[in-house]
């Protein structure tokens, strides 16, 4: 209280002003980005077109990975929400036990895990079991997962490309395929799959006004890049020799970076 009277109102608002058109043009970035195409579904997408869907207090987790990515730049989260990952140690498989105990600490608000195929696999499906157990002991049943099945540990992927310059190792990152939104059914949730971009909308708005949990699966795809804001020029040499050495995903890989750069330098 003492230091504010003392503080001089700076004139030149060139600084701010930077930031403030800084801040605008990468939201026009990211929505860009997020509406590329892509096979089947570009991930970005999912988490841009909940973002105004999001409920006043919803609380969020989200999975360390590549889910982590689209949660930190594709949602607007308002003041009056909560929000978590495990950023510090990037642990994989909290996003489903996190929102299982938001869940029975706010038993009134709704809210929603985001977690990769490779984290619902780990654990996600068996904390499936406990929600089926409860969820009818919270007065707002929803609590709603998405999960993106791209049958890859996605991050792990594009770190071997771009930080050691190796190719996809197949053994190590496919994922099998495994029928969440099914599996959620057999257990008395909703479950919905979704396989094209303008399925995206009606989904969200089933499983945000339904009478019980959720599992909302898409099926997206594991090529397109969480890229960094800034590429350094070793991590685009180790990425040309990922695709050098014969990375099994190589066009489809070059064919969404190329993408997600235009985006950036051609917005609109």
């Amino acid at each position: 209280k003492a230091l504010i009277p003392l503080l001089k109102y700076k004139k030149d608002r060139t600084w701010r002003e930077g930031i403030e058109k800084g801040i605008l043009n990468w939201w026009k970035v990211m929505k860009e980005r997020a509406m590329k195409s892509a096979e089947p579904i570009n991930p970005q997408r999912i988490f841009w077109e909940l973002s105004p869907k999001l409920p006043a207090n919803v609380i969020l987790s989200a999975d360390s990975g590549s889910t982590a990515t689209w949660f930190a730049r594709d949602l607007v989260i308002e003041e009056t929400m909560m929000a978590s990952l495990s950023g510090n140690l990037a642990t994989m498989g909290p996003g489903v036990p996190y929102a299982i105990a938001a869940k029975f600490a706010h038993p009134t608000r709704p809210v929603i895990a985001m977690v990769g195929d490779g984290a619902m696999q780990m654990n996600g499906n068996s904390g499936l079991i406990t929600i089926s157990k409860y969820w009818k002991e919270w007065s707002d049943p929803r609590l709603i997962v998405l999960v993106l099945n791209n049958r890859d540990l996605n991050m792990v992927t594009w770190e071997q490309r771009v930080m050691e310059g190796d190719p996809k190792f197949d053994a190590s990152q496919v994922l099998p395929d495994f029928p969440y939104a099914g599996y959620a059914s057999s257990l008395g949730l909703l479950g919905i799959k979704i396989e094209n971009p303008e399925e995206i909308d009606d989904a969200w708005e089933m499983v945000l006004n339904a009478d019980r949990p959720a599992v909302l699966e898409a099926v997206v795809d594991p090529e397109v890049p969480p890229l960094p804001p800034h590429i350094t020029m070793e991590q685009a040499m180790h990425y040309m020799k990922s695709i050098l050495k014969g990375d099994p995903e190589r066009g489809r890989s070059i064919v969404q970076t190329f993408k997600q750069k235009v985006a950036e330098y051609f917005p609109g």
